[in-house]
């Protein structure tokens, strides 16, 4: 396989049919995630002030928040049921258009590597829909696999005050190459069922055919694709870095009390940059799947025969 052509045209792919973008703004609403921290500083502060033992008293005020926060819900309970609806809402809409982001970069990679001069973005997303379950039910069993081992984990860990997270470090340490593969053969199973219109069975088996047969070709495909991901996610973020950063300096300034102008700031500089942090998410998202629909391609049949759908082999 020549990784410069695949490369190289995936790039030209994107560039030239910019409705990738948006499957590709679509794609990353499944990705990334969100963190928070608290205060609570100025309850630690006051016992010292007050000369009291570190830590005295905190057994009642986390008790008098408790209390707080349950007649809170009681009186508020609509609000709180309207806000887990929200949620719910918001997580299922952002599976549905991560899933169908995924499959439009793929097919419509599919159809500019055959030779198609404009891409439509209904026509896509038409074409998508007929593959959403399947796709979707592969991620969903993956990440269901993932959590049945280690959420019994994290509690073995937090019951064992740490002893069982030690107990499983050398397991930990065998499964994150095995996750890798993993990774690797649900992205040339995704492009089996989208291209060559498998099920998820028979796209399952053939991903791990290319991978099995392709193991040195993949494994440098996943790298490559994994450092441009590093290094150009950490580009796009030096704005927000810009802007968190000063506010993080004068929160710790005011002891833990951040100023309303700083927050004030802070805030509309990260609205006035996240639609340009979205849509350059969705252009390294869409490149990334590209490289690894052409990779899917490259692997499984002759490049002057890419761009017409092929039968899968006896054995798939």
């Amino acid at each position: 396989m020549d990784f410069g052509e695949v490369l190289g045209k995936a790039w030209c792919i994107i560039w030239k049919h910019k409705v990738l973008w948006i499957f590709g703004i679509f794609a990353g609403c499944g990705r990334g995630g969100g963190g928070g921290g608290g205060g609570g500083g100025r309850g630690w502060e006051r016992n010292w002030e007050s000369g009291e033992p570190f830590g005295s008293g905190a057994g009642s005020e986390i008790q008098r928040f408790l209390a707080n926060a349950g007649q809170w819900i009681g009186e508020h309970l609509w609000l709180v049921v309207l806000a887990a609806l929200l949620l719910i809402l918001l997580v299922v809409l952002s599976i549905f258009l991560s899933t169908i982001g995924r499959i439009g970069l793929i097919r419509g990679t599919f159809k500019a590597d055959g030779g198609a001069e404009k891409l439509h973005f209904n026509e896509l997303f038409r074409e998508s829909m007929p593959f959403f379950w399947r796709v979707f039910l592969l991620g969903f069993l993956i990440g269901l696999a993932v959590l049945v081992f280690f959420v019994p984990a994290a509690v073995l860990g937090v019951l064992t005050a740490g002893i069982g997270f030690l107990c499983l470090l050398p397991l930990l340490c065998v499964l994150v190459p095995v996750l890798w593969i993993v990774g690797i053969v649900v992205q040339q199973a995704t492009a089996a069922m989208v291209i060559e219109e498998l099920s998820m069975v028979d796209g399952v088996r053939r991903g791990w055919e290319v991978v099995k047969r392709n193991i040195g070709p993949v494994l440098l495909i996943w790298l490559i694709t994994a450092v441009i991901g590093v290094v150009v996610g950490l580009v796009i973020a030096i704005p927000v870095l810009i802007v968190v950063i000063p506010a993080a300096i004068a929160f710790a300034a005011s002891r833990g009390e951040l100023p309303t102008a700083a927050l004030l700031v802070a805030g509309l500089c990260f609205a006035l940059y996240l639609p340009i942090l979205l849509v350059l998410n969705g252009i390294l998202t869409a490149y990334i799947e590209s490289v690894w629909a052409l990779t899917f391609m490259r692997l499984t049949r002759p490049r002057e025969s890419t761009g017409t759908l092929e039968a899968p082999p006896a054995n798939a």
